[in-house]
């Protein structure tokens, strides 16, 4: 398991790029990206949804809460990502297939 330390300043950084990635997203696509401390909020009008990103420093974890589900992401040193288990998708392509989903169309971030 990687430092806290270091953990907070990779989940920071991660959130950070997910933020602007998403804010760019949701002008294209019509969805709200909100940041408060340290995790992320996307909300949908239509159909209205909330997705969830937010660290979890004890398990040093990424969480997202999306599409009534929840994913737990762990540091992959290899790939320098937060990647999910299961599949091996970095947090960047699991939002980008959700918000997707959520949408009904295609996209990338």
């Amino acid at each position: 398991m990687i430092d806290e330390q270091i953990f907070r300043k990779l989940a920071e950084e991660a959130l950070d790029q997910l933020r602007r990635a998403l804010e760019n997203a949701g002008d294209t696509y019509g969805f709200e990206v909100d940041s408060n401390q340290g995790a992320l909020t996307v909300e949908f009008d239509d159909p209205p949804a909330r997705f969830v990103v937010s660290p979890n420093a004890p398990v040093r974890q990424i969480w997202v809460s999306a599409r009534v589900k929840s994913f737990k992401l762990d540091w992959d040193e290899v790939r320098s990502a937060f990647v999910l288990a299961a599949d091996h998708r970095d947090l960047n392509q699991l939002m980008s297939d959700v918000v997707g989903e959520q949408l009904g169309e295609t996209v990338t971030l």
